[in-house]
């Protein structure tokens, strides 16, 4: 038996790409929709045979040639693709039926391409003949893409530098971190915007392009002159760049100024000097954001540093007891309000386990900033974990932060 399923990401590609695959992506002979809508013809001879190779070469021979069992996914569009002489079909755990994979012409090849519509965690079984051979699970959370978060003819591009930090604050650890100097600086003091797990963000060709969209705001003044810098969570010494930052939970999830420290005592005068940069100082040129424990990291800076940091972006942000943090919604009722404006994002789909519901922590912050009488703004969408609605909702949700910006 020899199956594959091969999930796409939004964007696709894998990093560590080298900088020329980046500007020239692969791109397979044919796409899920497109799959999808040459099925819905019911090809026939000549032109079955041909779509049967299209769609054996993007998922790869080799790769069809092993038993492994991965989908492929556009947008809510999923394909099983397999080269096994038995019948095979998809199930949902409960025992339902999916659909059957269909011979594609006379190459041995089986297919099944649907449309299993949007915000779903997809569990399903791959049976041959009746008998269970696989199963596996799909997100599929799909947004349309922002015209901001793509290049724009006529917007400039500015530089991303980088280099490696090692902390005295916390000590033994190190970490990547990724500056963006978009093209309008011209050594006039700028406003900043610091965010968590920076390298993902940091790219502009999937996940966020922050810088991308940064860069669109600014061309049509819908945004400030804004610094970016994008900070890796610390690593041990001893820990490879690219691998799991063991720090990450103890410096974002872990309440108290030890992170706010780290970033206005060591990382960004280090920025300033090391690339000649002018921030301004006042807390409403000043922004940080991040996703999950990012997002938690973000609040807590501006809460124990207000005078530094007045505008917080945080998306299904993790306000709940890995580290104490479920706390704040509480807090931030029982204290004088502090002069930040917050932004959140969450959705339905967000996680649940024995740390707590984010969904739930999330909107028990916003009831918290409403209370209290903050300038805050809670996006609610039918989101997973992770950063996928962010994106789709970044240039509005960097419009609405900066929209008072001096």
């Amino acid at each position: 038996m020899r199956i594959l399923l091969i999930l796409f990401g939004l964007n696709g590609f894998l990093p560590g790409l080298t900088e020329a695959a980046e500007k020239a992506p692969w791109k397979p002979p044919i796409s899920p929709t497109e799959i999808l809508a040459a099925l819905n013809h019911n090809p026939t001879g000549n032109t079955a045979d041909e779509l049967a190779r299209k769609i054996s070469a993007t998922f790869g021979k080799q790769n069809l040639a092993r038993k492994n069992v991965r989908p492929k996914v556009e947008a809510t569009t999923v394909v099983w693709a397999a080269t096994e002489k038995r019948d095979v079909s998809i199930h949902s755990p409960d025992g339902a039926l999916i659909g059957n994979l269909r011979q594609i012409g006379s190459t041995g090849l089986q297919v099944l391409a649907k449309d299993v519509g949007n915000f779903q965690l997809l569990n399903y079984i791959v049976k041959a003949d009746g008998k269970r051979i696989g199963d596996g699970s799909l997100k599929i959370e799909h947004y349309p893409v922002p015209p901001e978060s793509m290049e724009q003819a006529g917007t400039p591009r500015g530089r991303i530098e980088k280099f490696e930090f090692r902390s005295k604050i916390f000590p033994d650890t190190t970490r990547e971190v990724f500056v963006h100097v978009p093209a309008q600086y011209d050594d006039t003091p700028a406003c900043l915007m610091v965010w968590q797990d920076g390298q993902r963000h940091s790219l502009r060709d999937k996940g966020l392009k922050a810088p991308v969209v940064i860069e669109n705001l600014i061309h049509s003044k819908q945004m400030p002159v804004t610094i970016g810098i994008f900070i890796e969570p610390g690593r041990g010494l001893n820990q490879p760049p690219g691998s799991k930052a063991r720090n990450r939970g103890f410096e974002y999830d872990g309440l108290g100024d030890l992170y706010p420290r780290f970033l206005l005592e060591e990382l960004i005068p280090d920025v300033e000097k090391r690339y000649g940069l002018k921030l301004k100082s006042d807390p409403m040129s000043r922004a940080i954001g991040g996703g999950s424990s990012g997002g938690i990291c973000a609040f807590k800076t501006a809460w124990e540093r207000p005078d530094q940091f007045g505008r917080v972006l945080s998306w299904v942000g993790s306000f709940v007891n890995l580290r104490g943090g479920h706390v704040f919604s509480n807090i931030i009722r029982k204290t004088e309000r502090k002069p930040i404006k917050v932004y959140l994002l969450d959705g339905d789909n967000d996680l649940d386990n024995a740390f707590g519901h984010w969904p739930t922590a999330n909107l028990k912050m916003a009831a918290a900033l409403k209370y209290m009488n903050y300038d805050y703004k809670l996006e609610w969408t039918k989101c997973f974990h992770g950063s996928t609605a962010m994106a789709a909702h970044l240039p509005d949700a960097l419009r609405w932060l900066w929209n008072d910006a001096k």
